[in-house]
């Protein structure tokens, strides 16, 4: 197993900060790996470990043959090298160095880099600086001949040429869906629409085929159904007369459209510096691959960025970050959607421990913020928001975030009520205003990351609604959004909140039972700082 990342090496006297457990774990690419590598987290295993301050980890697992298993690893990156035949990224035994590592210096004392450790670890950081090197030779380079740009413009045109196919035999589809009747669209069973999914990415639309398998599996979901069938298929239509109108829409509402579709554009903004805190890191499936989501926050530009990175089946994406640690690097923004997917460019020097959270809003600026962002993107799903001073507390069959003032409440997102994350969030609270995290959507909150009200105390209030989405994009896309999004939300998100307030000092018998069920979670996780929750 090996695995690269770029960065630019930086070799410290200091040593580096370590990371907790939960910051390793992290970085498993699936709970069979987390599973694994905790059984190789004690310094039982090994032999000839040790690490130094340039951010060079290693060390010798026994195995079941006659020879161990050898690992490196660059904190930097970080990357990580393994004579094991897995293919997975970190791979156990990886994830059993830094596990030994994250649990103090007398396991792997500080040394000088063996000969089969140094090896590697000069060649990728040679590599990682030439190809830097590389990328600021060719920045604003001509291109190599008048003969590239006019097939490049001959591609796209026919790719949107296919594009426009699929969206107008696309609209015809929705039309006889909805001839038919909504009550009666479960009957064909899923194999419709995945035959319609497939005619889109015959037609190279991903985007479109993503949301018309969707649809496939909204009459299965449970009561309210066909309300909800009708909805995506409203946003569908959006989408497919965006596109076949996307000549007379403003040229930021366009991009949103291309990307919407499955028209990546590259990223060639100019790149941002910061100090970037990695705020949670979570896969889901996309189709025959895996999607990784990686939320950044940049210290000095107050920016939200999302990283995204692929795997193919059975694979785990390659870039992974350890949720808390803060990188200084330099990103590049995607244009679309609210320019919040960049690319991550050169890395300087080491990560650094976690600091504060970012500044955080109110559940009604939360709201507020969702509904900047879909001016311009009416097919945003959810946008990034940090709450202060939250209490998670029960609601009916659910849980609901409360401010503290007790004036507002946002509901949690059904998706996160069955995860183990939302007891780590009531054990830490306890009762306790808290920072959280998230994604603010029509579903409701899906909570990321937390912090202990005493891991904020120079984080300031004020608007943190994620990543600022920007004044209006006009046009007939975008119009009459805004106003419909507290509606989503029902009573959960404004009203409702004396008795939920009420109800937080019951959240400790909660939080009892989730710290004792939970080892690793609760208050005791909340020393580093940041507690992830996905």
């Amino acid at each position: 197993m090996l695995l690269s990342h770029g960065g630019e090496p930086l070799r410290t006297a200091a040593p580096v900060a370590r990371w907790t457990v939960e910051q390793v774990l992290a970085l498993a690419p699936d709970d069979a790996s987390r599973k694994a590598g905790s059984k190789l987290g004690s310094a039982g295993p090994w032999s000839g470990g040790g690490c130094d301050g340039s951010g060079a980890v290693w060390g010798q697992c026994k195995g079941s043959g006659s020879k161990p298993y050898v690992t490196v690893i660059d904190i930097t990156g970080p990357a990580y090298k393994c004579s094991c035949p897995s293919r997975k990224f970190p791979c156990k035994h990886a994830l059993g160095l830094l596990l030994v590592w994250a649990s103090g210096e007398s396991a792997l004392p500080a040394g000088e880099v063996p000969d089969w450790a140094g090896e590697w670890l000069a060649d990728r950081r040679r590599r990682s600086v030439e190809q830097a090197e590389k990328r600021a030779g060719t920045d604003g380079a001509p291109s190599a001949g008048p003969a590239a740009p006019e097939a490049a413009r001959r591609r796209a045109e026919r790719r949107a040429e296919r594009i426009t196919g699929g969206a107008q035999e696309l609209e015809e589809r929705l039309a006889d869906l909805l001839r038919g009747g909504l009550a009666a669209a479960d009957q064909p069973g899923y194999g419709l629409w995945e035959e319609t999914a497939a005619r889109m990415v015959d037609a190279q639309a991903p985007g479109l085929a993503a949301r018309v398998r969707e649809l496939g599996s909204i009459p299965s979901s449970g009561p309210g159904w066909p309300a909800r069938l009708l909805e995506e298929c409203a946003l569908l239509h959006l989408l497919d007369s965006a596109w076949l109108g996307i000549d007379r829409l403003p040229e930021p509402l366009a991009a949103t459209v291309r990307t919407r579709v499955g028209l990546t554009a590259p990223a060639e903004s100019p790149p941002v510096r910061d100090r970037w805190l990695v705020l949670a890191q979570y896969d889901t499936p996309d189709g025959k691959i895996v999607a990784r989501r990686i939320w950044l926050y940049g210290r000095e530009t107050g920016r939200t960025a999302l990283l995204l990175s692929f795997g193919a089946a059975g694979r785990s994406p390659g870039l992974a970050l350890p949720v808390g640690v803060t990188i200084d690097a330099e990103i590049t923004p995607h244009p679309g959607s609210g320019r919040l997917r960049v690319e991550l460019g050169r890395q300087f020097g080491v990560p650094s421990p976690a600091g504060t959270p970012p500044p955080g809003g109110t559940a009604a600026e939360a709201i507020g913020g969702y509904g900047d962002a879909l001016r311009e993107d009416p097919w945003l799903d959810a946008w990034p928001v940090t709450l202060r001073d939250v209490m998670p507390v029960p609601s009916g069959d659910g849980w609901q975030l409360v401010d503290a003032a007790g004036d507002a409440a946002l509901p949690v997102a059904p998706a996160a009520l069955s995860r183990s994350g939302l007891w780590k969030l009531v054990a830490l609270s306890g009762g306790s205003p808290v920072t959280v995290f998230g994604e603010c959507g029509h579903r409701g909150f899906e909570p990321f990351a937390a912090w202990s009200t005493g891991s904020d105390d120079d984080s300031g209030a004020g608007g943190g609604t994620g990543a600022g989405a920007g004044g209006g994009t006009e046009g007939e896309v975008g119009g009459g959004t805004e106003g419909e999004v507290g509606a989503d939300f029902g009573d959960g998100a404004g009203g409702g909140t004396e008795a939920g307030t009420a109800a937080a000092a019951g959240t400790r018998g909660f939080a009892a039972a989730a710290a004792r069920s939970d080892t690793g979670s609760g208050r005791a996780g909340a020393a580093s700082g940041i507690v992830p929750l996905i």
